[in-house]
């Protein structure tokens, strides 16, 4: 069948007249909600999706609501189809396929219209609507484990040294520069040393997150031997902060990146510390504590695009706890890292099922 045989299309409009903070109704875009309204477009259990921008984010709505004019509301005939069959479909479904411009993505209802879909009876519908959901349900609850145990550690860290700004506990502050025993930045031009079958990694800021390093993505290199090179390899318990792009983001290198063989862009700058006064892991907390963003914010060296030198990170201020509850710290996210770890493949092997029983369903 064809989306015009089991379903309506419903405009969206301009949301001016309607807008209201407290209204009842939420005002759905193509990227989620907007605000809220006095009235509404689409009844509870529509699928909205994009006119235009963001045309491949379909979305569920279990409640009445108002859609803005760069939105569509698929309304599905209920006898013949469940609306949340039709969201995983829509899920699935690429419509990029139908994207009628070159600059900015945009449908036309009259394409719409036209997509095939397999509509089986209504039980069949319901048992793939209540497999997918389940999963779904799983994914989205390790989702908020990962969540929640990120939140745990930055709580555990206001716990154990106190705010940074007020420092309760009067800990000592001295200058970055103090315990420092190396400090290096990338080199250009890794970028011609990048080959799919490289022996060692590249890192960039993408790399860079949470106080951590990825090796999701990290581009295989073969690094050149020379000098500059061995200057930019990094070590277990360095610490890379970005200078440039989203100044401060701030990582740990790890025992198997450092194994591995790794290496910096210009882009980040490598920081070897005293490690008898200051743990890498504690040191890359604070740093990304908003005591530590507001710093780098300070010391950025140019209005028109972000930038640190080698000065602006030596003089940022730190406190120093005794190194004994900065160890205590870091094994406590070394411990929450491994049970964020058995989660994370959990929840890896949940979205194979899921893309796999999509593409058994609707491929």
């Amino acid at each position: 069948m064809r989306f015009s045989d089991v379903l309506d299309i419903r405009n969206g409009r301009n949301q001016r007249q309607v807008e209201n903070e407290n209204g009842k109704y939420p005002i759905y875009g193509s990227g989620g909600v907007m605000g809220h309204a006095d009235d509404f477009i689409c009844d509870a259990e529509t699928v909205v999706i994009g006119r235009k921008g963001s045309i491949n984010n379909p979305i569920f709505v279990d409640e009445p609501f108002w859609n803005v004019d760069t939105a569509f509301g698929l309304v599905a005939h209920k006898e013949v189809l469940l609306p949340k069959y039709l969201y995983y479909f829509c899920v699935n479904f690429d419509f990029e396929r139908l994207n009628t411009t070159v600059t900015i993505p945009s449908l036309t209802k009259a394409n719409l219209l036209q997509i095939e879909i397999r509509v089986p009876d209504m039980d069949i519908q319901q048992n793939i609507v209540s497999v997918l959901d389940k999963i779904c349900y799983l994914i989205e609850l390790r989702q908020k484990e990962l969540y929640n145990l990120d939140q745990l550690v930055k709580s555990r860290f206001i716990e154990m040294f106190g705010n940074p700004k007020s420092n309760p506990n009067s800990y000592p502050i001295s200058q970055l520069s103090e315990h420092i025993k190396f400090l290096t930045s990338g080199s250009r031009g890794w970028a011609q040393y990048c080959v799919d079958n490289g022996s060692e990694w590249f890192i960039t800021i993408k790399n860079v997150k949470d106080c951590r390093i990825s090796i999701d993505n990290m581009q295989p290199i073969n690094a050149p031997d020379n000098a500059e090179a061995k200057r930019t390899k990094v070590q277990e318990g360095d610490l890379l902060i970005s200078i440039t792009a989203d100044l401060g983001r701030t990582g740990v290198v790890t025992k198997e990146i450092a194994d591995h063989g790794a290496y910096i862009n210009q882009h980040l700058t490598c920081i070897r510390l005293n490690k008898e006064i200051l743990n890498p892991m504690y040191v890359a907390f604070f740093m990304e504590s908003p005591a530590g963003k507001e710093q780098f914010e300070s010391k950025n060296q140019s209005a028109v695009k972000a930038g640190l030198n080698f000065n602006s990170i030596n003089s940022l201020r730190l406190l120093v706890p005794p190194l004994e509850l900065q160890n205590q710290f870091a094994a406590f996210v070394a411990q929450t890292d491994k049970s964020k770890l058995a989660i994370q493949k959990s929840l890896e092997k949940l979205e194979i099922l899921k893309k796999s029983l999509m593409q058994k369903y609707f491929g």
